[in-house]
């Protein structure tokens, strides 16, 4: 896409977009949190590619946005009233939107997105640029099941672990716009290996790719039937999604597994409960349509492990509402934000 997309007669439109491993989701954002539009496509792993994606889809959005009538989104954050854009990224994402590290987006680490994508569309629409976790947790204290917290803790249970986390109000950000990194604290020195180069980080346990690690070892150890089943026979096909259809299908020995994933998955949220004290602990990701076979048995380790559980408030643990939009809605309302302001409660 070449030239500018001008931004006028779009006002306070809010728009957001999620970069996903495979698709890359845009939204056209009411104020009140429904989406007005919506719009898919392949992602693409080099930098270039991606910039150019991401620049075309904000241009359609934009257009429509016109034809609506700017979605009758807030004004905050964009310049002189202007249209603002959100884009939510996995990876590690610096203050001034430039995407350092992406290890499902090699070709695009080092891309400076905000300001190319700024560039493109031109000086009428607002660019921000964040990790895609934190846009995620932005959307469900926003919109959905964080929504009226002041202290939030956003866990994403997906190929890895991601998080968000609301500290008063305000997203919690780090020096560097780093925090969140959850996925990759140890919790077992000796355990196996993971891709960002230390052993036995917690992502590697209780992540959809750590179900499936489970799962694979209870199938060759001659246990999970009806996993085995669904990986048609192979162990090594076995997967969490398999463990997840057959839990909801009554097979106990899925709900073993389950179990077991459950305590690891507790034990890395008692440790940052124990850190951050929250309110209310948000879990989202493919993970979570296993619903209260998962849920239940995490929320009993979880009160095992946290320290001084009889003495405290209870910190509830619940399912996102927003579902695979929650990034993009979430990359919206960051993109309207100031860069302290906090996320109204309501």
């Amino acid at each position: 896409m070449s030239g500018g997309v001008s931004g006028g007669g779009v006002g306070g439109a809010q728009l957001g977009i999620d970069v996903g491993g495979t698709k890359i989701l845009g939204v056209l954002l009411a104020e009140d949190g429904t989406i007005a539009s919506e719009h898919r496509r392949d992602t693409l792993a080099g930098g270039r590619a991606l910039v150019d994606d991401l620049s075309d889809l904000a241009g359609r959005l934009l257009r429509e946005a016109g034809a609506l009538g700017g979605a009758a989104a807030p004004e905050a954050g964009g310049g002189a009233g202007g249209a603002t854009l959100g884009i939510g990224v996995p990876g590690l994402v610096d203050r001034t939107g430039t995407l350092l590290f992406a290890p499902n987006l090699l070709g695009a680490s080092g891309t400076a997105i905000r300001d190319e994508v700024a560039g493109r569309l031109g000086a009428d629409v607002s660019v921000r640029v964040d990790n895609d976790a934190t846009c995620a947790a932005a959307g469900e204290c926003a919109f959905g099941a964080g929504r009226g917290r002041r202290d939030v803790l956003f866990v994403t249970l997906g190929t890895g672990i991601g998080g968000g986390i609301l500290s008063g109000g305000r997203l919690l950000r780090g020096a560097v716009n780093f925090a969140g990194e959850i996925g990759h604290t140890v919790v077992d020195p000796q355990g196996p290996p993971c891709g960002c180069g230390r052993r036995g980080c917690w992502e590697r346990y209780a992540s959809g790719s750590g179900l499936g690690r489970l799962a694979r070892d209870a199938a060759l150890a001659g246990g999970a039937g009806k996993v085995m089943a669904l990986a048609g026979g192979d162990a090594d096909e076995v997967r969490g999604e398999h463990v997840v259809t057959a839990a909801a299908e009554g097979d106990p020995e899925a709900g073993e597994i389950l179990s077991e994933f459950a305590w690891w998955l507790a034990l890395g949220l008692a440790n940052l409960a124990n850190t951050l004290d929250p309110e209310v602990i948000v879990i989202g990701g493919g993970l979570v349509r296993a619903g209260d076979a998962l849920l239940e048995p995490t929320r009993a380790a979880f009160v095992e492990q946290l320290e001084g559980s009889s003495l405290r408030p209870d910190i509830e643990i619940v399912a996102a509402e927003l579902g695979e939009r929650g990034g993009a809605v979430g990359a919206a309302v960051i993109g309207r934000l100031g860069p302290d302001e906090a996320i109204a409660a309501g």
